[in-house]
């Protein structure tokens, strides 16, 4: 009798192990998974920046240096190794795209030409889709995590060697500052 209560016990404990370790590999598939959808907009993003510098570069004339600068951010994007590294490198194409939009203002020709406006469109349609795919990313990479250092998680993560997966995070501190809103028609 003694011996089926230990068996049992052990099945228990081996039942246990297993559906734990399910559940680990499920979350860190889904992790891989929310990276796959973020790289997908990425690239989305990064085939769509070359069409709208050869749009506008017939009309930017004089912003050369700033079209130069968008190709080499994407360029630096593109080659990104790592979570930690494509955020960073993506803030900085953020930046540059964001300089380019605003200098693209100055250009009444530019702004009314519709394949900028198309391609403007699509990129910040694009952004949303990464912004939304980064979101999606972060929230199941904070459950693997929370799931691998939770008791009794930690057990069987630390026993399979699961190691935490990476969030996407604000790298420069000029985008954790409130941007300024000015209403006033004075100039």
């Amino acid at each position: 009798m003694e011996f089926i209560i230990l068996l049992i016990a052990i099945g228990i404990v081996i039942l246990w192990v297993i559906l734990k370790y399910n559940s680990l590999i499920t979350l860190k598939n889904q992790v891989t998974n929310g990276w796959k959808q973020i790289d997908v907009q990425l690239k989305r993003r990064h085939d769509l920046i070359p069409n709208l510098v050869n749009t506008v570069k017939g009309y930017m004339e004089f912003e050369q240096d700033t079209l130069r600068q968008v190709i080499e951010a994407r360029n630096a994007a593109v080659s990104a190794k790592g979570i930690a590294d494509a955020a960073a490198k993506e803030g900085e194409l953020t930046g540059v795209l964001n300089r380019l939009f605003a200098l693209m203002e100055n250009y009444p020709n530019l702004k009314a030409n519709e394949n900028v406006k198309q391609l403007q469109e699509e990129l910040t349609s694009t952004e949303n889709k990464v912004s939304f795919a980064r979101q999606f990313y972060n929230d199941i990479a904070t459950k693997f995590n929370i799931a691998q250092q939770t008791f009794p998680g930690n057990i069987i993560a630390n026993m399979f060697k699961f190691t935490a997966a990476e969030l996407f995070q604000i790298e420069r501190p000029e985008e954790r500052e409130v941007p300024t809103v000015n209403l006033s028609l004075k100039k």
